[in-house]
């Protein structure tokens, strides 16, 4: 490899008696990465993050971070940096006082530690809250403390769990707002979430876990490439030839009738030259279309199809 992953599994397992929480992953993340790891619970995220972050050995498999295979939690500790979704912080400090404790931790020294806590309560904009009591912050304002907390020491690698978990509509937007920023201080992020929604402007990738299993990943693009395409056909009225003439279209893979007698849906693999093409035949056999268009599945509907067993209609890096 010309230039290392940052994370790079192989065949990552994690047993908990007979049941395999992780099954086998092989997960493949470059430098400057927003990854989206998606899946219902119980899917085997936290299970992952937990072992990527050297705090708890893999059943069987390897793990490589930024090409530094993770033998110890001497070497996790260097390159990551985690938030945990259930995290203890310690009400009676000042928040100044919180951060400084784990500089300490990292045997950060002292000359360096007031400038690294300035420079974190800046970042994650907690400046103004410098002095008070971490018991007092909102629940947004203490995720944003972890997560100063998870870089104190600067590490390439952060892994996220349940970021979003429990946070308002505004807590969101500004948690999205400073992933972008960590992105352009090259961080490398990895953020789970069992809600779509929660990761699809902000990730560069996503991957779908079900069951301990990586069943999709990739960009966003080649996500929605892989989705399932529709088309769906409404007529004026209804005619008794349209279904049969469908299902004898180029690209179409099954139609089938809606409640509504005026309106056709079809499974579609085709071209734009084939969905032309079922147009014209609807039409010159004499049907009056009122409405035809194409529809691809969106993430969150794709997300569904695979946590309910069905297979998505293209390869996605998985």
């Amino acid at each position: 490899m010309s230039q290392p992953f940052a994370i790079y599994t192989e065949h990552l397992t994690r047993r908990f008696g007979t049941q395999r929480a992780v099954d086998d992953l092989n997960l493949h993340i470059m430098p400057g990465s927003i990854y989206g790891f998606i899946g219902p619970n119980g899917a085997g995220k936290t299970t992952t993050l937990r072992m990527l972050a050297g705090l708890l050995e893999p059943s069987s498999g390897s793990i490589r971070l930024n090409g530094t295979p993770l033998t110890d939690q001497s070497a996790a500790r260097s390159h990551v940096g985690y938030m945990p979704d259930f995290f203890g912080v310690y009400d009676d400090l000042r928040v100044w006082e919180y951060l400084d404790f784990y500089a300490r931790c990292h045997n950060i020294e002292p000359q360096r530690r007031r400038s690294t806590v300035d420079s974190l309560l800046d970042l994650v904009d907690l400046a103004h809250k410098r002095n008070a009591f971490v018991q007092h912050l909102s629940r947004g304002m203490q995720q944003r403390l972890c997560l100063a907390h998870a870089l104190v020491h600067d590490p390439p690698i952060l892994l996220l769990d349940e970021p979003a978990s429990g946070l308002d509509p505004q807590a969101r937007l500004e948690l999205r707002e400073l992933l972008r920023t960590l992105r352009e201080m090259n961080k490398t992020i990895i953020l789970s979430s069992h809600i779509l929604t929660e990761l699809e402007d902000i990730c560069t990738e996503i991957g779908i876990m079900v069951n301990g299993q990586l069943r999709a990943s990739g960009s966003i693009q080649e996500l929605r490439k892989a989705g399932r395409e529709r088309l769906q056909v409404v007529l004026l009225e209804p005619d008794e030839r349209a279904l049969a003439l469908l299902r004898d279209q180029p690209g179409v893979v099954q139609a089938h009738g809606e409640d509504d007698a005026n309106v056709l849906t079809a499974d579609f693999h085709g071209s734009n030259a084939d969905a032309a093409a079922v147009l014209q035949a609807l039409t010159s056999a004499g049907l009056i279309v009122v409405d035809f268009h194409r529809q691809t599945d969106n993430l969150e509907l794709m997300f569904l199809r695979l946590v309910n067993g069905e297979a998505v209609t293209a390869e996605v890096n998985a």
